[in-house]
């Protein structure tokens, strides 16, 4: 998982650009790591589903919290929660237009509690005050306003039960006993209509639920090649449509109706190059009244929005022309006339716009990120690789501004090179607006982004490409990413570092360990360095996962998985590496816990190999605090420059600020060993 940077703290001096640095690159200013990873001013604007209210995330005495304004006077906006240590990343609407719910944990654990907040009176409550409990949001809907549907695994931490929840009392009253389903889906009504249950092979069931009859057969089933591929959508407000994305039948997931009645599945949309949708983006744009399909979206190089009504797709036609760049629509009223737009540009920062369907008027509400206005950013350019055995790698490449002055997409002189791997694996790298090669490039290097096999949105037979491929092809993918960057002269063969977190962490010590001869130095964030003690260390609530991931990679569980196993997991060669690593752990980590980082840092002690290990007490799986992330962001950078021989910004004050510990190495990185002596 790509991790996360927010980062808020008053900006160190600039140092200058590195004697050593290419002359190829110009000499521009050091963009502050506060601008580009800082708190952003504003994001994720909502409106409430009456229209009278915009509600959107912004920072409060140093803290994303939630803040609201009436949706035509955003000038008397005033801040309704008081978080003071975790940011609030997640929020929605309560169907009452006057509640507002979101989730936080403590220090990362991801035990997320479900709170909600009154925009009129500004009470706040927690609604699901429960220990060691990992609540969630099952169905909200516009046509119930009084209550919404949870999740709650407080009576089985495997099991999620369904509460009906009260939103003016907070009461619970029980829907079903959950035992042994993966997840529900509700219709409008707030009926439970579907329950998924993971097969032994590591597809998924789904059983119909009428009223409080669970049936004994299967509605519909996905084996598990469709299972990544292939999931229900939302019910029409009669009930009576059904929509999905499925992959059956076809390798690229298609937009389907269900009749309910009869089960027969109409394709109303579907791509030869990409799945509609992919595994956490909603690819259906919906009547908000009728539930109706007006429009989808698919990413193959860029993402993009299709209509099928006429009215919607003069609108997102109107979007388009005048703001340019992709947009997404990340919230309707109830009646449809009023929307949040946000527009990505790429090599600025995004902005929210409401668009008044009426009249036809887009009102700028904020830029994410106003501090990038006028500063050098760099595009991003979309890239079709191959890899050694033919498949396509979508991928994307950031240069340095002004390294590329014939604009032919490559530097004038190879580069230091950063290969930025994603997490998941399951998910994908996207093209827009990204901080982390925004930052990489200013500091001089080329930045490369890579869908390697597994990767999500490219069709059921490119994730399946990747099933127990984990340090094998899909490391030879990145490989194949790096030949053709050094002999195409994107990159200096010397100078390549890999980084990344959760997979791209476990990347980057495969990288390390499998191939010490390919990279210059690597940055591994919460990655795991064992793969059986990985499996062997999956929380309660992943019980429904583990049939699919010991399929797709490693079973342990049988002599041959765990060969596999152990053949593929970086501590067993961590002898091999002979390069510089960087490691970043959170304590609290759920899903690799700390003890990935702590034995692959104490296999290289015992090797003699110099390793750098930070750990953050307060964190789980990625950086969260700001104090933490710019922390990490001081010494990552200045680790890069050390063997890259880019630029950075002087680690100051990052380190004091922060809750990091410095297990071992500080010797290793430029200006650490300074930093943590002023920090004691």
């Amino acid at each position: 998982m790509r991790f996360r940077l927010m980062i808020s703290c008053a900006a160190a001096a600039l140092s200058a650009p590195s004697a050593m640095a290419l002359a190829s690159v110009p000499d521009l200013p050091l963009i502050e790591r506060t601008k580009l990873f800082g708190n952003p001013t504003s994001l994720d604007a909502r409106l409430s589903p009456d229209g009278k209210w915009l509600a959107w995330i912004a920072p409060s005495d140093g803290v994303l919290n939630l803040w609201v304004a009436g949706s035509d006077d955003l000038a008397n906006a005033r801040v309704v929660t008081s978080e003071v240590g975790r940011p609030i990343e997640h929020y929605d609407w309560g169907p009452d237009s006057r509640t507002l719910l979101y989730i936080n944990d403590k220090g990362g654990d991801e035990n997320y509690r479900l709170y909600s907040v009154d925009v009129a009176t500004g009470d706040q409550r927690s609604l699901t005050p429960f220990d060691k409990t990992r609540a969630q949001i099952v169905a909200i809907s516009n046509q119930v306003h009084d209550r919404i549907l949870i999740g709650l695994n407080n009576r089985d931490p495997r099991w999620h039960d369904v509460y009906s929840l009260n939103l003016a009392t907070g009461a619970l009253t029980l829907v079903l006993k959950n035992e042994g389903f993966s997840g529900f889906t509700a219709d409008r009504s707030l009926q439970l209509r579907l329950a998924a249950r993971a097969r032994a092979d590591g597809g998924t069931d789904y059983f119909q639920i009428t009223g409080d009859r669970l049936a004994a057969a299967p509605f519909l089933s996905f084996g598990l090649d469709d299972s990544m591929t292939s999931r229900p959508l939302s019910f029409t407000a009669d009930g009576r449509t059904l929509y999905w994305v499925d992959s059956r039948d076809r390798d690229k997931a298609a937009l389907v109706a269900q009749d309910v009645a009869s089960g027969r599945m109409t394709v109303i949309a579907q791509d030869s190059r990409a799945d509609v949708g992919n595994i956490l983006v909603d690819p259906m744009l919906a009547d908000p009244v009728t539930g109706r399909a007006q429009a989808y979206r698919t990413n193959y190089l860029r993402s993009e929005w299709t209509a099928l009504e006429t009215g919607v797709a003069a609108d997102l036609a109107l979007i388009k022309t005048k703001l340019g760049g992709q947009f997404n629509i990340t919230s309707r009223t109830l009646g449809d006339a009023l929307w949040t737009i946000e527009v990505d540009p790429v090599a600025a920062s995004p902005m929210t716009y409401i668009f008044d369907r009426r009249t036809k008027d887009l009102r700028k509400a904020f830029a994410s990120r106003p501090a990038l206005d006028g500063l050098a950013l760099a595009p991003m350019k979309p890239l079709e690789l191959r890899a050694r055995d033919g498949l396509t790698l979508v991928s994307y490449l950031t240069l340095p501004p002004g390294s590329d002055r014939d604009q032919d997409g490559r530097p004038d002189v190879a580069l230091p090179m950063v290969l930025l791997v994603h997490g998941g694996p399951w998910l994908r790298d996207s093209y827009g607006y990204d901080s982390y090669h925004q930052w990489l490039a200013n500091r001089g290097y080329a930045v490369l982004s890579v869908n390697f096999r597994g990767s999500s949105g490219f069709g059921k037979s490119f994730i399946s490409a990747g099933d127990r491929e984990w340090g094998g092809k899909m490391q030879q993918d990145l490989l194949d990413a790096v030949t053709w960057a050094t002999s195409t002269g994107v990159a200096k063969k010397d100078r390549i570092a890999i980084m990344g977190g959760s997979y791209g962490g476990y990347a980057t010590l495969a990288g390390l360990s499998f191939t010490p001869d390919v990279f210059a130095c690597g940055v591994d964030v919460v990655g795991p360095s064992n793969l059986l003690s990985l499996l062997a260390a999956t929380p309660p609530y992943w019980e429904s996962l583990k049939r699919q991931l010991y399929k797709r990679v490693g079973d342990p569980t049988t002599p041959e998985g765990q060969a596999l196993l152990h053949e593929r997991s970086p501590l067993f060669q961590a002898g091999a590496i002979r390069m510089p690593l960087l490691i970043a752990q959170g304590a609290n980590d759920p899903r690799v816990p700390r003890v990935e980082s702590d034995q692959i840092a104490q296999a290289m002690t015992a090797h003699k190999i110099p390793v750098t290990y930070l750990l953050f007490p307060d964190e789980g799986h990625g950086l969260a605090r700001p104090e933490n992330v710019i922390g990490f962001a001081a010494v990552a950078e200045n680790f890069l420059k050390s063997c890259l021989r880019g630029r950075a910004e002087p680690v100051g004050s990052a380190v004091s600020a922060s809750s990091m510990q410095i297990l071992q190495g500080q010797q290793a990185v430029p200006g650490l060993t300074d930093a943590a002596q002023s920090a004691h």
